[in-house]
């Protein structure tokens, strides 16, 4: 006889998991790295400190996506919604492995504050998903808008010679605004500026402190 898996079985998992991604033991890319095979140019130690900060608050922000994304699935309404947060996730998955090599590439690690920043935004996801499925697609439209825009901030601040660096922001930029658009064309709700302000101030607060921790 088959066990049925309770809110509470799930809640245990998901907060497992999280812990598990926190750590570096998340399931590996099931696409190739869009750095493989492009040479690793030679970066001064400011350079490189300042290239390892940026791609630990992208690597942050994947930590925040896979929680955000799994409340959000817990919450769903729909069946259709919860698969397309699972797909986003399994995308981002992507994301927080090759953020998590390039971090190894440059001799420095992701944020130690990760179990933290996933426990909040799994609580964000889960509220956003109990506002019902419109909102919760909008909360995922603006976030990949907002992640989207501070990649390209990103790649305006990376060195012109690390090629690796760009090649994996470029891609992850790109998904982003799949996701977006997925948010959109499955109805998602546009929201209020003042959440819209929210969501952004957060976010500034999260990579100020995860480019030094």
């Amino acid at each position: 006889m088959k066990r049925q898996v309770s809110k509470i079985d799930r809640l245990i998992m998901t907060m497992d998991e999280g812990l598990r991604l926190s750590a570096g033991l998340g399931p590996e890319a099931s696409r190739p790295n869009p750095a493989e095979g492009v040479p690793d140019s030679g970066l001064d130690e400011d350079t490189r400190r300042h290239v390892a900060g940026l791609m630990r608050i992208n690597h942050t922000g994947e930590i925040c996506a896979q929680a955000l994304y799994a409340g959000q699935a817990m919450t769903a309404r729909s069946a259709e919604v919860k698969a397309e947060m699972e797909t986003a996730s399994q995308e981002e998955i992507d994301h927080l492995s090759w953020c998590e090599q390039r971090l190894q590439d440059l001799d420095s690690q992701p944020s130690l504050l990760n179990p933290l920043w996933y426990a909040g935004s799994f609580a964000i996801g889960a509220v956003a998903g109990l506002a019902g499925d419109g909102w919760s697609l909008g909360f995922l439209k603006e976030t990949e808008i907002q992640v989207e825009a501070h990649l390209a901030d990103h790649l305006d601040q990376l060195p012109e010679q690390d090629k690796r660096s760009q090649a994996i922001l470029d891609q992850m930029k790109q998904d982003e605004a799949k996701h977006a658009e997925m948010a959109a064309e499955s109805g998602a709700f546009e929201l209020p500026a003042p959440i819209k302000g929210a969501m952004n101030f957060a976010s500034q607060i999260m990579k100020a402190v995860a480019y030094r921790i």
